[in-house]
């Protein structure tokens, strides 16, 4: 290659390049790719080729045109534009020099519209909604539009060109994964950079990888509440998958997302973010979307102040997650979006996503709340202090209607906890109550029958009411629940019934069945099909060490351990159980697969393991009668379905077998192919060499060992 002087300005300009650069001894050709060939090279680019075309914003997305304003003479112009400019700051801030009123330049009238330039676009928009068909008096009344709205409206042109014809091809069913014959269960692992979904053979004591990716999210992974669709969170926002293929079926933008939360009926999502202002106080954003068409509902941002009230403020001022809650959607309901602030809690109707009856609902001195999980209820519990001679309450309100269905007043509160039946049946509200000296604390519970008439209060005292409360946790399909109670590292597990079952009538009352004293366990987890509770000592000292309980019988099914497990995730049938232990611990990360009776089925070790979620399924379609007959008669529909499943596994094991002989069958023909060819290399080389082909065969070839002494030392023993 030929030297290349360059001058000294060049030389500064190619600081950094490689030696000889820039080359001019070579062809450009010779450098190039073939085309249409990339050599095997993925490019970044390939995916890019596959999105759909985005419509490019003009710039002005923050600027709104008023039309209808009075037409002036001089005069009167600087008094009009003083007043539309406090009329116009209402809604938003509007950008120093943002207000453009222009006139006639022959007469200096007033045009009688206006351009008006807001800090961002969400300023915009509120703007919008709050100026257009404003009465300023009664000759005029405001017309305001989006400036690109009203761009985008003057370029549609003026012959009408009729569209073409689109195809409807139909997408992949979502559902896809519940029509697996042998009733199998799904969940999503991620570890290292790899995300991958996984079916639990439990029979086969493995998993059984369904689609794997690497890269695929760079925060964390979340099903939907009913499984149908998988999210994933990137710096530019939030991706939905679902189907059989796991294709991308919706994008939506929100930069530095770092929360996100789905509506029980799965049509709306909030995703959610939260950063330092230029004052270092907590800042955040949150969108709110619709899930089929990725559109944006609406916005909520701005400082944690109106947000971060009662138990949902933090320390540094900022508001606990999740500040936003979602209810409805279910049967018929309409789905509701809320978030407490100081003495109220607004409550939005999606789609349109405006304040119900365009007020709070009033709690005063409210500290916290819980929608009913029971998502067609559309009811919330909230706490209110105590507030001077006021005494604190518990209420339940029903939306949209607002009634107050049920509240129970309280004395000397040192706190509350509440939790909800996850089907809403019932709600246990555990008090911690002041004592007359004020050093120390008793607690009691007070638990709510929705379900019955008057919503009737039982109040729960355990005999030690000074005694330490750890865990309260409902059976999910029952009226049964269990407290995890005591002080040490050896606590004691209660379970309790909300009716009396020894009597004919089942009449409501709660009842004491059965305590485990001096139990190695930190958390309870019942079955998601409820009766079965597994008991858990997770976490330093407790080396993962696991109860499996029959709560019907009493009686203790299995126990085992998993070292230094750290999460306990139950599958939605209550049939296995996962036992994890994560990245957080310094080695044995993985998870290991239990049966609801405690046998140890599989283990799977990675290495850096975040993450296991088990894909949720969408409730059963059939009634709660027809559920409790099968549960009735399960012995005999259980013997078909073992046959059949006993039939399917022998079908995937022919399968299984069939494939490797198929496998065999072609390494065969392969060797056999090429038997021809090292044949024919063989005379050839023959040929070439003559006698000398074989003359590698008369050597002999012998090891040797050889012993080397290499120093000879004497030392005195002392006797």
């Amino acid at each position: 290659m030929a030297n290349v002087t360059l001058t000294a300005e060049e030389q500064h300009m190619f600081e950094g390049q490689p030696r000889g650069f820039p080359f001019g001894d070579f062809d450009l050709e010779d450098v190039m790719l073939p085309e249409n060939d990339d050599m095997g090279i993925a490019s970044d680019t390939d995916d890019d080729a596959q999105e759909e075309d985005v419509q490019a914003e003009s710039g002005f997305a923050n600027v709104l045109v008023v039309d209808n304003l009075p037409a002036v003479p001089p005069e009167k112009y600087e008094k009009l534009t003083a007043i539309l400019t406090k009329i116009f700051s209402g809604p938003g801030r509007i950008r120093e020099g943002g207000l453009f009123h222009p006139q006639d330049d022959s007469t200096k009238m007033s045009k009688g519209y206006a351009f008006v330039e807001y800090e961002n676009a969400e300023q915009a928009k509120a703007a919008l909604a709050a100026l257009n068909g404003y009465q300023l008096d009664k000759a005029h009344k405001f017309a305001a539009t989006l400036y690109d709205e009203c761009d985008r409206i003057a370029k549609v042109p003026e012959e009408y060109a009729e569209p073409e014809d689109r195809h409807y091809t139909p997408g992949e069913n979502l559902l896809d994964w519940l029509s697996d014959k042998r009733g199998r269960d799904q969940f999503v692992a991620r570890y290292g950079d790899e995300t991958e979904v996984c079916w639990n053979d439990a029979p086969k004591q493995q998993e059984e990888s369904v689609y794997k990716r690497s890269f695929w999210t760079e925060a964390f992974v979340e099903w939907s509440p009913s499984g149908g669709v998988l999210a994933t969170v990137h710096r530019q926002g939030v991706a939905l998958w679902g189907g059989k293929s796991f294709g991308r079926l919706q994008r939506v933008g929100h930069p530095g997302v770092q929360r996100l939360l789905f509506s029980p009926c799965e049509s709306y999502m909030l995703t959610f973010s939260e950063f330092p202002d230029n004052r270092g106080r907590p800042h955040f954003v949150a969108h709110v979307w619709e899930v089929r068409t990725g559109k944006r509902l609406r916005t909520f941002d701005g400082p944690h102040d109106e947000y971060a009230v009662g138990a949902l403020a933090r320390p540094d001022r900022g508001m606990r997650w999740p500040t936003f809650r979602w209810s409805g959607g279910v049967g018929g309901a309409p789905v509701f979006l809320a978030h407490m602030k100081k003495n109220a809690i607004s409550v939005y109707e999606a789609p349109e996503m405006v304040m119900l009856d365009k007020k709070s609902v009033k709690l005063e001195n409210i500290e916290d709340w819980e929608w009913s999980p029971n998502a067609a209820d559309n009811t919330l519990v909230a706490y209110q202090a105590e507030q001077g001679n006021l005494p604190a309450r518990v209420a339940l309100v029903h939306l949209p209607g607002r009634e107050e269905l049920r509240q129970k007043n309280l004395f000397s509160v040192a706190g509350i906890k509440m939790t909800w039946h996850p089907e809403g049946d019932y709600l246990a509200v555990q008090v911690d109550k002041w004592t007359k000296t004020k050093k120390s604390t008793t607690t009691n519970f007070e638990l709510f029958s929705i379900r019955e008439k008057d919503i009737p209060i039982d109040m729960l005292e355990l005999p030690n009411k000074s005694e330490k409360i750890l865990q309260f946790a409902w059976e999910p399909r029952g009226s049964r629940f269990a407290l995890l109670h005591g002080e040490g590292t050896r606590p004691s597990v209660s379970i309790y019934n909300m009716k009396d079952t020894k009597s004919s009538s089942g009449a409501r009352g709660v009842v004491l069945l059965h305590t485990m004293t001096n139990k190695q366990c930190t958390s309870l987890h019942w079955s998601p099909s409820g009766r079965f509770l597994l008991l858990a000592g997770l976490g330093g000292g407790h080396n993962g060490v696991l109860e499996f309980w029959d709560t019907e019988e009493m009686t203790l099914l299995s126990a085992g351990e998993h070292f230094m497990a750290q999460e306990v995730q139950w599958d939605p049938t209550g049939r296995y159980v996962a036992t994890i232990v994560n990245a957080a611990a310094a080695m044995e990360n993985g998870f290991q697969i239990w049966s609801f009776s405690g046998q140890a089925l599989y283990k799977t070790s990675h290495d850096r393991f975040f993450q296991l979620l088990w894909r949720p399924r969408p409730p059963s379609l059939l009634s709660g009668e027809k559920q409790r007959e099968i549960v009735k008669n399960l012995r005999k529909y259980s013997k078909r379905y073992e046959e059949e499943d006993e039939a399917l596994l022998a079908q995937a094991d022919t399968e299984f077998l069939a494939e490797r002989e198929r496998q065999l069958s072609e390494w065969r023909q392969w060797v056999e192919s090429r038997q021809a060819v090292a044949e024919a290399a063989d005379a050839f080389a023959r040929a070439q060499l003559g006698e000398r082909f074989r003359s590698h065969e008369e050597f002999v070839v012998t090891e040797v060992e050889v012993s080397v002494v290499l120093d000879v030392k004497e030392e005195a023993v002392k006797h």
